[in-house]
């Protein structure tokens, strides 16, 4: 009998000699590698020949090993048909090996003598082992070379697949792993005498499979995969090899992402084949029992094992649901991709694991339970810390409602949450928000429509449904909220199927469209019958249900203001899912979903593209119906209700769609059939919003207009005018976009009527107020646009607009020169007709401007047409080298650029005959700004009538913007104007007109720069508005230089008004990315000005924030800390002391930073007694510390020491300043109340004002000493003044002797040496003097009594 085989740790091992010789090894190996390929051919075919012919267990056969020992060994260097050869021996016989073991067993049991038996589960069980081991040796060998081969270069690697594909390796290492699974999952209990096998046959197999499992190609392969799963999964459960398989396991999670599905596979298969979850239970609990710490160090474990656990929550519900209690604690941990993964974990649960409807009612509540607790944690990890988790929850929310496994109880609050997050800081967790909404509708249980008005209706039948059925039960149980998840679902958590059939019948009567008007009150007043449902609980529980659709519509209708601010985000996916959700409210019919869609129309002029095509697709989605005439009806209707902006962006989509041709031929003429009134009720304002959009179309396709202009004039300005006003404006501006051609075919046809009609619109009273400016403004443009002579009828138009305003006067004037009587002209001037004729005059005057400078380019073209083609006929006339030369001289003696000043000198002419005229002509235009001018400064007749000076004003800075004379001469009353005009219609106008101004003349308007910066302080918010749009257009577009007066525009971060905030934020913003970031140079000034202005610190330290926010690049920042450190040394206010520091410590600071810092120490020292400020700075030592390298880190300690220690010095300092105060506060105290006993009885003397140079009143007593004091003042006042206020008022006091001496002796102890000694004997120089002037005060008394 052979010895038996042992499993070596490496394949060479087995040609050491055993000591013990008790274990099969290769005596007598052959070096293959030296055949010659016919002699190895014939040597492999002769071991395939053994193998094949001889009985299964040769392979113990010491010749016979030993051979197949030799192949094994250089088993990459053999050709593939041996390798084959070699390949197909080993497998079929270990096939066939496999059988075999059944039949033993049957032979043990037929068997009375047990030693052949016993001789033949030996030769099997070595067989089986030497087999297993040279076919797994060669797939590992095989497996290695190719790695290697796949790292090199190409060229190799080209080879080697070649080799590879003539040998067809892939099916062969299949067919084998295949073959060591089943010999695992056989009885081999029989073989190794139990049921735990070999431990070095089972831990070979184990530790190469997983090996094998670290190659992603092998995984790739289907049948090798489901090999290694089969092996993996057998070892564990079958043969109790848990411990070593689970250490194998997370090795592989931690180390191989790309393994993790196929782990999870194989744990899962072992668990489904032999029922037994031991593998998958260890392996979690392994995962519990880890320190969540230790994944915050590893996040690319953490994000492996993340993804197993909820693969495997996927593949095995029930035993993740009993064991999930051991990741709980997760939560708490600091990895967030470890809580992402449990948040998963707990989705699939929710979804899976309760959806058996067996057993008893203790185990149905059980679950119930847990359930009910899973979701009780999702709700509430809603609120993490961290924004990737917050949004990974909404996911799993959003994964749920659409597996239906939300119940209608629980459907409202996780709604109300989803619109909270529609709030959330971070942009990932906002788009979950929106992806989870617009699941929620889609996956909605209370129908396919969600109005209010409908659901309140309904419910308020069902309500007296109810009271019928009970009619003893109270009214208030009426108003009772949403029940409890067993009245609206099933025991398992799924919504109730009743309910939706019952909500969807009861939806049947409302509106098909939701662009149709919302009638509740036809809702409520429909015939009160509703379907009969059956019992008083079934009625409870479908109020239950109604009173929870209400709750979810409501909760979609309150969330449509923030959705509004979405679509102004800076992030695109905001913008992208907001109008998603938006779209997908009005397909539900959701309150206010309309109207909120309108708004998405000017995000079309954004410049993310992906924003625009969002735009674009819902436009396409919304209103273009494949219906021509339902289409045609929705853009008008659109047209109709939108305001100026929204049109301009309509417009926008418009000319793209008809690009595109996503708005076809037909709905053109669809339109055309609601502008002419065939399609029946069509209305006049119908009629006006289809011309829009033809007129938006022609922008791209002008020939739209061309084949209805007779339609156009009869219908635009014909009867239907009258009854909407707008329609002339309208039609006025279709006439601007038509085509060339056709301009010239209405001249021709009817040219006459056409500006006919035009005139009486401008000069006719039919047209209310209130449309007048815009049909005029319109008209007037469209004069200039097509008629040859513009000029001429423009005259005209003024002189009738004139006679219309005048004409009443006259026949005044007739009538009170008749009665002899003065009347004063202006009183009967209507305003409202003198405000039409300035604004007539005015646009006249820019159209004129226009006009001129399009023939002046018209010219240019027409020249440089001409030019070009006399340069190609004389280069085919006369040689290009003289024409080139002819040119050259040409443009040395400057004869184009003569032709080009004479058309200059010619343009400026005409621009100035405008309003100035000539000297000495008359000009008609001019005569009327003449009467402007004036008129604009009769405030007492404008402050009667706001609307005539709003007018007047508007056609002044017309007027002003055409000439630069009278803009000089009327400049000073504008800027008296915008800022003391009562009206803010006024003073916005005027405002909006100084950007205009200062575009028009800049150097002008360049002296009043404060002034225009002062209209953001303006009290209206108007005003305010457009002075940060005009500043900021001017700035931006470099015709304004940013002066020392931006610190007003920074003041507008912090308006109480948003708009103007955002405004103001936006200009900033803009203003940060030209050039090098002038906010950079601009922050210094900014921050000094604003620190004495009158500002909360609040608002001061957010425009800090904002504007050093927007500094980006280190080397300004480094600039920035020591240009911010300088100002402290010219300054000696502690608050901006504060407020520099603050700002200093908004900075980013590097390495060269911290070091700039710490140089300036001495320019900030003083200010560190202030606490304020000594915290400031440890906020950037903080930050400085956490990005130090060791050396820097030493200098910021130190820093920080010096830094503590200058703060405790300096308020030391101040203490003892403060204290020394307030004694000589209390010393002075003391002195005014203490009077000598020895002067009590003495009479009390008066002195005079000679005598008494500091004022003491007659009523006070006073001691004698300061008598004597007083007297040496006076004395010494003549010689020389006092050096300061203080001195005078030591001199002027006295104290008594012994206050004084201990006053000296404290002097003396705090004195500094010598200086001390000489103020001490100035001292005793004065005590001298007073009582030589006291003795000759006593003599003067004397003499006097």
């Amino acid at each position: 009998m052979a010895p038996p085989f042992v499993f070596p740790q490496i394949l060479r091992a087995l040609e050491e000699d055993p000591e013990d010789n008790h274990r099969l090894f290769a005596q007598n190996p052959v070096d293959v590698t030296s055949l010659r390929p016919s002699d190895l051919e014939e040597f492999v075919k002769g071991v395939s020949f053994d193998l094949s012919d001889r009985e299964l267990f040769c392979i113990e056969d010491q010749d016979v090993f030993d051979r197949v020992y030799s192949l094994v060994r250089s088993f990459y260097t053999l050709p593939p048909s041996c390798k084959c050869n070699l390949v197909e021996s080993l497998r079929s016989n270990l096939s066939v090996l496999l059988p075999n073991v059944d039949s033993i067993s049957r032979s043990v049991q037929d068997q009375e003598d047990e030693v052949p038996i016993i001789d033949r589960i030996t030769s099997h069980r070595n067989a089986l082992k030497i087999y297993t081991f040279f076919l797994i040796t060669i797939v590992m060998t095989e497996e290695s070379h190719v790695s290697n081969v796949d790292s090199t270069k190409v060229a190799g690697r080209g080879r080697k697949k070649l080799v590879v594909q003539s040998w067809n390796w892939e099916p062969q290492r299949g067919r084998m792993l295949n073959l060591i699974a089943n010999s695992l999952e056989i009885n081999l209990s029989l073989l190794f005498g139990s049921s735990e096998l070999d431990e070095n046959y089972l831990s070979f197999i184990v530790k190469n499979s997983f090996s094998l499992f670290e190659n992603a190609a092998i995984l790739k392969d289907p049948e090798a995969k489901d090999a290694l799963c089969r092996i993996i999964g057998a070892s564990a459960t079958k043969y109790r090899y848990i411990v070593q398989s689970c250490a194998s396991v997370m090795h592989l999670i931690h180390k191989y992402d790309f393994a993790v599905v196929h782990v999870a596979d194989a744990v899962a298969r072992a668990e489904s084949k032999y029922s037994d979850g031991t593998l998958a239970v260890t392996i979690i609990r392994d995962i519990g029992r880890t320190d969540p710490k230790a994944y915050v160090k590893d996040t690319v474990g953490a994000d492996n094992v993340g993804r197993f656990l909820v693969e495997l929550a996927d593949r095995l519900p029930k035993v993740m649901s009993t064991n999930v209690g051991v990741l709980v604690p997760h939560f708490g941990g600091e990895s967030y991709k470890i809580r992402n993964a449990l948040v998963g974990v707990l989705g699939k649960l929710v979804a899976k694991a309760f959806n058996d409807v067996e057993g008893d009612v203790s185990s149905k509540s059980l679950r119930l339970r847990t359930k009910q607790a899973m979701l009780e944690i999702l709700l509430e990890r809603c609120r993490d810390v961290s924004a990737y988790t917050r949004s990974r929850v909404l996911q799993v929310w959003a994964e749920l409602c659409e597996e239906h496994s939300v119940s209608i109880g629980l459907w409202n609050e996780v709604a109300s949450i989803s619109a909270g997050r529609l709030e959330d800081k971070s942009a990932i967790v906002r788009k979950s928000a929106l992806n989870l909404l617009i699941t929620m509708l889609q996956h909605n249980p209370f129908g396919p429509q969600l109005r209010i008005a409908s659901f309140e209706a309904t419910l308020e039948q069902y309500k007296r449904k109810l009271n019928e059925l009970e009619p003893n039960r109270p009214t208030e149980d009426s108003s009772k909220g949403p029940t409890s998840d067993g009245d609206s679902c099933n025991g398992d958590g799924e919504i109730d199927d009743l309910q939706p059939e019952v909500t969807n019948n009861t939806h049947l009567d409302s509106l098909p469209d939701s662009c149709q008007p919302d009638n509740e009150e036809d809702i409520r007043e429909k015939d009160a019958s509703v379907p009969d449902i059956g019992n008083v609980e079934q009625t409870k529980a479908l109020i239950a249900s109604l009173e929870a659709g209400l709750s979810f519509s409501k909760c979609m209708s309150a969330s449509m203001p923030i959705l509004v601010q979405l679509m102004a985000s800076s992030s695109a996916s905001d913008v992208e899912n907001a109008i998603l959700l938006l779209m997908r409210c009005k397909q539900f019919q959701i309150d206010g979903a309309e109207a909120c869609l309108r708004k998405i129309l000017p995000l079309a002029f954004s410049q993310d593209k992906s924003i625009y095509e969002a735009v674009e697709n819902a436009f396409i989605s919304i209103y273009i119906r494949k219906n021509p005439v339902e289409t045609a009806k929705q853009l008008l209707n659109l047209a109709i209700d939108s305001n100026i902006g929204d049109q301009a962006a309509l417009e926008f989509i418009v000319n793209a769609l008809v690009s595109k041709g996503e708005i076809s031929s037909s709905t053109t003429s669809a339109l055309w059939d609601f502008f002419c009134f065939n399609i029946n009720g069509t209305t006049a304002e119908q009629s006006r919003g289809a011309l829009s959009v033809l007129c938006m179309a022609a922008k791209s396709s002008s020939r739209i207009l061309g084949s209805h202009i007779q339609d156009i004039i009869d219908i635009g300005f014909g009867r239907w005018a009258k009854v909407e006003p707008l329609l002339a404006r309208t039609a006025c501006t279709a006439i601007q976009r038509l085509s060339e051609e056709d301009r010239k075919k209405l001249l021709l046809s009817s040219g006459s009527r056409l500006f006919s009609i035009l005139e009486s619109l401008i000069t006719g009273n039919w047209l209310p107020e209130n449309i007048f400016y815009a049909t005029a403004d319109k008209a007037i443009s469209a004069i200039y646009m097509i008629h040859p002579t513009p000029e001429a009828l423009a005259s005209t138009i003024i002189k009738k607009s004139l006679s219309t305003v005048f004409d009443v006067v006259e026949q005044d004037q007739a009538q009170s020169d008749s009665d002899g009587n003065t009347v004063d002209c202006l009183t009967t001037v209507h305003v409202a007709k003198l405000s039409r004729f300035l604004f007539v005059v005015s646009h006249i005057a820019m159209n004129q401007l226009v006009y001129i400078e399009s023939c002046i380019q018209k010219i240019r073209r027409q020249k440089t047409r001409k030019d070009k083609a006399a340069a190609e006929s004389q280069n085919t006339e006369e040689n290009p080298g003289a024409t080139q030369e002819n040119n050259s001289i040409n443009a040395e003696l400057g004869l184009a650029a003569s032709d080009d000043a004479l058309l200059d000198t010619l343009a400026e002419r005409a621009e100035r005959e405008i309003v100035s005229g000539g000297s000495g002509e008359k000009n008609l235009i001019g005569d009327c700004a003449t009467f402007l001018s004036k008129l604009c400064r009769n405030f007492s007749v404008l402050q009667k009538h706001p609307e005539l000076q709003a007018s007047a004003m508007l056609a002044l800075c017309r007027c002003m913007i055409i000439d630069a004379s009278f803009c000089e001469s009327n400049l000073q009353l504008l800027f008296t104007v915008v800022e003391n005009a009562p009206s803010e219609v006024v003073r916005s106008n005027c405002t909006l007109s100084l950007g205009d101004l200062a575009v028009r003349f800049p150097n002008l308007l360049e002296p009043w720069t404060e002034n225009m910066y002062a209209r953001l302080r303006d009290a209206s918010v108007s005003v305010r508005k457009n002075a940060v749009l005009v500043l900021s257009h001017l700035i931006l577009n470099d015709m304004m230089k940013v002066k020392g007066h931006i610190n007003e525009m920074a003041i507008c971060i912090e308006d109480d008004v948003e708009r103007i905030s955002s405004l103001a934020k936006l200009f900033f913003h803009e203003l940060s990315k030209k050039g090098s970031n002038p906010i950079y140079n601009l922050l210094p000034d900014i921050l000094g000005q604003l620190s004495n202005r009158n500002l909360k610190r609040e608002s001061f330290c957010n425009v800090m924030q904002f504007l050093i926010g927007s500094i980006k690049k280190d080397k300004q920042m480094e600039a920035l800390v020591e240009k911010l450190c300088n100002r402290f040394s010219g300054v000696t206010d502690t608050k901006q002391w504060e407020y520099i520091s603050y700002s200093l410590s908004l900075l980013t600071f590097t390495e060269k930073g911290i070091k700039k810092l710490i140089e300036s120490f001495k320019s900030y020292e003083h200010a560190l007694a202030e606490d304020l400020v000594t915290e400031n700075f440890r906020s950037i030592i903080n930050k400085g510390k956490k990005f130090a390298k060791p050396e820097l880190k030493a200098c910021i300690e130190e820093f920080e020491e010096k830094l503590n220690k200058f703060h405790m010095e300096k308020k030391e300092q101040e203490e003892t300043a403060r204290n020394a105060q307030v004694h000589i506060e209390k010393t002075k105290n003391m002195e005014s109340l203490v009077v000598p006993s020895k002067v009590k009885d003495e009479p009390v003397e008066e002195y005079d004002d000679d005598d008494d140079e500091e004022g003491v009143s007659d009523s006070e007593i006073v001691d004698p000493s300061m008598g004597e004091q007083g007297d040496s003042l006076k004395a010494s006042d003549s010689e020389e003044e006092p050096s300061n206020s203080e001195e005078e008022l030591s001199d002027s006091e006295e104290v008594p002797d012994s206050e004084q001496s201990g006053e000296e002796e404290e002097e003396e102890e705090e004195g500094e040496g010598e200086g001390e000694s000489e103020s001490s004997n100035v001292k005793r120089g004065n005590r001298a003097k007073l009582s030589s002037s006291s003795i000759r005060r006593s003599l003067r008394s004397s003499s006097r009594t």
